[in-house]
C-alpha cells in the first residue's frame, strides 16, 4: 500500500470515528427525555432533574467544541505536514534516535496539554462550579497540571526511551521484548499506583479506629479477606463527588474510600461499598484485567512491529525517514478502528465484572445497603439514569443503574 493510500485511509478513520463519537453524544443528549423507570423515579424530583439535565448539557457543549478544535488542529498537522516538520527539527537537533523520539512526543504532548488547558480550567472553575462539585482551588488546579506534566515526562520519557532503545538496536525482536518492558511497567505501576502515585496529589490515610472500621473488620472476617491496606483520600479536595476503588496486586491491594463518600453515606452503606471492592479481590477481577490488558498490548505490539519499518507509513505523514516516534504516531492512527472494538469488549467485560462483585456484596452482606449506596453515588454525580443503549454499549465501564438495582433485586 502506498503512502498516499495509507495518508487516505488515516484521514478516513478520524473523520469517521469523530462522526460515530457524535452521533452517539446526540443520542444519549436525547435520552434525557426519557421516562424514568420506577426503580429511579423517586431520586429526582424536577427541579434536581431539570439541574441534572442541564450539567450534562453543559459538559456535553464544552467536549464538543473541544473535540472539533481537536479535529482541526489535527488535519491541519495532517495536509500541511507539520508531523514531518517537527520531524524535521528534532533531527536538526540531534542525531539520537532517543532524543529524537522524546523531543517529538514531548513537544506534542506540551502542546496537546496547553490546548486543553483552558478547557479544563473553564470545567472545572465554570461547570463544577456552577453546580455545586468544585472544591479546587486555583493554586492546587496550576500545582496539578505541572505535577501531571512532570510525572508524564518522567513515567513517559523512561518507557519511550526503552522502547527507542530496542527497536534500533534489536529491530527483529523489538515486539516481544518492548512486550516485556511494557507489562513490566504497568505491573510496578499497578502495584505501587496507591502508594507512590496517589500521595503525590493527595492525602492518604488508614482508616481510623472507629464503629466503621470494626463494622468493615467484623464484615472481612466473615469473607477471610485480610484486613491491610484500607485508606482514606481526601477527594473532598477537589471535588463534592464521592468514590471508591480497589487497586494493587498481591500484598500491595488496598482499597480506597473518598472522604466525601464517608461523609454522604451509612456505615451499612459503607460496608456495603466495601464488600463490592472486595468481591473484585475475591474473584480476581483486576488480575483478569490485567492480564486481558497485557495479552491486548502484546498482539499490538506484534502487529506495530511488522509495519513499524515501512516506507510507506512514514510517506503517510510526509517524511522519507523511518523513524520510532514517526511509526508509532501512524499506527496509532491505523489501529484506531481495533482500538475503538478492543475498548468496547474491555468495557462489556468490566462491565461484568461489576455485576459480579455486586452479587457478591449481596450474598456476603446485604443488598439492601449497596442499593441505596448506589441511588446516592447517582444523584451525588447527577448522573443519567436513562443512558442511550448504544452510548452505555460503547462507553460505560458501569451498568447504568437500572441495571444494576434490577440485578440485585432479583431473588
Amino acid at each position: 500500500m502506498s503512502g498516499d493510500s495509507i495518508f487516505i485511509l488515516i484521514v478516513a478513520f478520524i473523520l469517521v470515528e469523530f462522526v460515530f463519537d457524535k452521533v452517539l453524544d446526540f443520542l444519549n443528549a436525547k435520552s434525557w427525555d426519557t421516562k424514568l423507570p420506577d426503580l429511579v423515579r423517586d431520586l429526582y424530583d424536577e427541579e434536581k432533574y431539570q439541574k441534572a439535565k442541564a450539567y450534562a448539557k453543559a459538559n456535553a457543549k464544552l467536549g464538543l467544541t473541544s473535540a472539533v478544535l481537536s479535529l482541526l488542529i489535527l488535519l491541519v498537522m495532517l495536509f500541511a505536514q507539520g508531523f514531518a516538520s517537527l520531524d524535521k527539527l528534532v533531527h536538526e537537533w540531534t542525531s539520537s534516535p532517543i532524543l529524537q523520539s522524546l523531543y517529538f512526543f514531548g513537544i506534542l504532548s506540551l502542546a496537546s496539554s496547553l490546548i486543553q488547558l483552558p478547557f479544563s480550567w473553564y470545567s472545572t472553575f465554570v461547570i463544577e462550579e456552577k453546580y455545586g462539585f468544585n472544591k479546587t482551588s486555583k493554586s492546587t488546579f496550576i500545582f496539578d497540571f505541572l505535577k501531571g506534566l512532570a510525572l508524564g515526562a518522567l513515567i513517559g520519557g523512561l518507557l519511550l526511551s526503552a522502547l527507542v532503545w530496542v527497536f534500533h538496536l534489536m529491530p527483529d525482536k523489538f515486539w516481544w521484548i518492548a512486550w516485556l518492558i511494557v507489562t513490566g511497567f504497568s505491573l510496578f505501576f499497578m502495584s505501587f499506583y496507591t502508594t507512590l502515585i496517589v500521595p503525590l496529589f493527595n492525602k492518604l490515610e488508614a482508616l481510623e479506629e472507629g464503629s466503621l472500621r470494626s463494622s468493615i473488620e467484623a464484615y472481612a472476617k466473615t469473607v477471610d479477606f485480610p484486613l491491610t491496606n484500607i485508606f482514606v483520600i481526601d477527594g473532598s479536595k477537589r471535588s463534592s463527588k464521592a468514590n471508591a476503588y480497589f487497586s494493587g496486586i498481591g500484598k500491595k491491594k488496598a482499597i480506597v474510600l473518598y472522604d466525601t463518600l464517608m461523609k454522604d453515606n451509612t456505615e451499612e452503606e459503607l460496608t456495603a461499598i466495601l464488600a463490592h471492592e472486595v468481591g473484585h479481590y475475591k474473584m480476581k477481577h483486576v488480575q483478569k484485567s490485567m492480564l486481558l490488558s497485557i495479552v491486548q498490548t502484546g498482539v499490538l505490539l506484534f502487529i506495530f512491529g511488522t509495519l513499524a519499518h515501512s516506507e510507506a507509513l512514514a510517506n503517510a505523514l510526509g517524511t522519507n525517514a523511518i523513524s520510532f516516534h514517526i511509526a508509532l504516531l501512524g499506527f496509532s492512527m491505523l489501529y484506531s478502528p481495533i482500538s475503538l472494538l478492543t475498548g468496547i469488549a474491555m468495557n462489556m467485560y468490566s462491565r461484568k465484572n461489576e455485576f459480579e462483585a455486586d452479587a457478591f456484596a449481596k450474598k456476603t452482606y446485604q443488598a439492601e445497603s449497596l442499593i441505596s449506596a448506589l441511588k446516592k453515588l447517582s444523584v451525588n454525580h447527577l448522573s443519567n439514569l436513562t443512558p442511550n443503549k448504544i452510548y452505555t454499549f460503547v462507553h460505560y465501564s458501569h451498568p447504568p443503574l437500572v441495571q444494576r438495582l434490577s440485578a440485585l433485586l432479583k431473588a
